[in-house]
């Protein structure tokens, strides 16, 4: 299978819409790709809190009788790639507790770097969790808060927790949202027109807040704001509100790989378009690192706008001289006999009309490991080329995310230990050339200081606790 950084959740909540659950779904249906290994749905409904969980993709978990069960017209939504705890029931969001002000559910898109140490005071006293991920910290520091507002109880709960955070909270009266104070993680403010007219009068709206714009698209909804680094926002019987946490942090860390890899392209992230940032980052990538070619070729899905752009900046024709296979389910039966690069083959096929005796260059998002690369291009020059360049539309990835993305070991990072020039001979390649940090920061209209590049220059934002050099 094709090796890549594997995205952490994604979150959604609604708020006043008859059809909640449903709405739900078809959020969390928009942002599969943020996580495919679990996904949940809780509703409200009379001040009680109705839930479906289950392993597996949206599109197998629930099914028509499950959301004419999850009545109501509050509900919230977690799908889930785990990079905190294991890949257990236990750990399906969005969790659900009874506190002393009521039921409440949680969903969590991030990860708490000190997770380990405040679940350690917490079981110190008497703290019981029956998951492993860090998402419950948040429900035991609210249980053990004195305070009865529950807004007052985050901002207290806030002053523990450190790393990337975008929560959805469903209590029995309130929808809640609320983002860390770096700014880790997009979360989105929308609002959807209600189809249900109340006496006579124009239609209610529905609140929405979900990871990506992309779910707005798919229901209707109208995109508002990002809800802020640092913001509690929520909407409960009186209307909207919002306040901002505590805190004394004046730079932002926004995880610029959301707008590299992990985010759809038709989303709009951290205020900008991501199809338009991809394709800048081609065209910069082709102003930076220039190739002699007949043909411009992306690896698919998520090299096409990069691809795009380099081709239209050097005016190398784009041609799709790589197909990808969109129907491969979880599982698939393995060959008896051994097939060169099945793996990659299952998914990429090279096109030889559009291949043979071209000089190609190959633009793919990122590098992580080599070897898919390595057999990208194999399956490139069987198919006729005479020449590869491949051109990387990120800079060289040399060390792994704590903020809620799955990534390699260092060491397993080709990049963290050998130069660009023997990654090159390594994965076949004719040349090989990356974008540069500044590049990328010029194609999103940022600087160092408002995005995290961790990942690229080792200059993490927070303290990474007990997390060793090559974790």
């Amino acid at each position: 299978m094709l090796q890549k950084w594997r995205d952490k959740c994604a979150v959604f909540g609604i708020w006043n819409d008859p059809e909640a659950a449903r709405m739900t779904y078809l959020g969390l249906y928009a942002q599969q790709h943020r996580g495919q290994e679990s996904a949940g749905i809780v509703t409200l409904d009379q001040g009680k809190h109705l839930f479906h969980k289950g392993m597996g993709l949206v599109g197998d978990i629930f099914q028509a009788e499950d959301l004419e069960r999850l009545t109501g017209n509050k509900a919230i939504g977690h799908t889930r790639y785990s990079t905190a705890g294991g890949s257990t029931d236990l750990n399906i969001q969005p969790l659900t507790a009874g506190l002393l002000t009521g039921p409440i559910a949680v969903a969590h898109n991030g990860n708490l770097i000190n997770a380990e140490p405040v679940r350690m005071e917490l079981q110190k006293g008497g703290a019981i969790f029956s998951g492993t991920n860090d998402t419950e910290n948040l429900l035991h520091l609210l249980a053990r808060n004195p305070e009865k507002d529950i807004i007052e109880g985050l901002k207290q709960a806030a002053l523990q927790m450190d790393g990337a955070y975008s929560f959805v909270l469903l209590t029995h009266d309130r929808l809640i949202a609320m983002r860390d104070p770096l700014g880790f993680r997009p979360l989105v403010l929308g609002k959807r027109r209600n189809p249900v007219q109340t006496d006579g009068q124009r239609s209610e709206f529905a609140y929405v807040v979900a990871s990506e714009t992309c779910a707005f698209d798919l229901i209707g909804a109208d995109y508002l704001r990002e809800i802020q680094p640092g913001e509690i926002w929520w909407v409960d019987a009186q209307g909207e509100h919002s306040e901002f946490l505590p805190t004394q942090e004046k730079r932002l860390a926004k995880c610029v790989f959301e707008h590299v890899y992990f985010a759809r392209p038709d989303s709009r992230v951290f205020g900008l378009s991501v199809y338009e940032s991809r394709k800048r980052m081609g065209e910069i990538l082709a102003q930076e690192s220039p190739a002699e070619a007949d043909i411009v070729v992306p690896v698919p899905d998520s090299g096409v706008p990069a691809a795009i752009g380099y081709s239209r900046e050097s005016g190398i024709p784009f041609e799709l001289g790589i197909i990808r296979n969109h129907y491969i389910g979880r599982t698939f039966i393995q060959p008896s006999q051994s097939i060169r690069s099945f793996g990659v083959k299952i998914k990429l096929n090279p096109q030889m009309e559009v291949l043979k005796n071209k000089k190609v260059v190959v633009i793919d998002d990122s590098l992580v490991r080599g070897t898919t690369s390595q057999k990208i291009i194999q399956l490139i020059r069987q198919a006729g080329a005479k020449e590869v360049h491949f051109r990387i539309a990120s800079p060289p990835t040399t060390g792994p995310c704590y903020y809620g993305v799955d990534t390699p070991q260092k060491d397993q990072l080709i990049a963290a230990h050998q130069s660009v020039e023997k990654i090159g001979k390594y994965i076949g390649a004719d040349s090989l050339a990356y974008l540069t940090v500044e590049g990328m920061m010029k194609a999103v209209q940022g600087s160092k200081h408002e995005f995290c590049a961790a990942c690229f220059d080792g200059k993490y934002p927070t303290p990474l606790y007990s997390h060793s050099e090559n974790s």
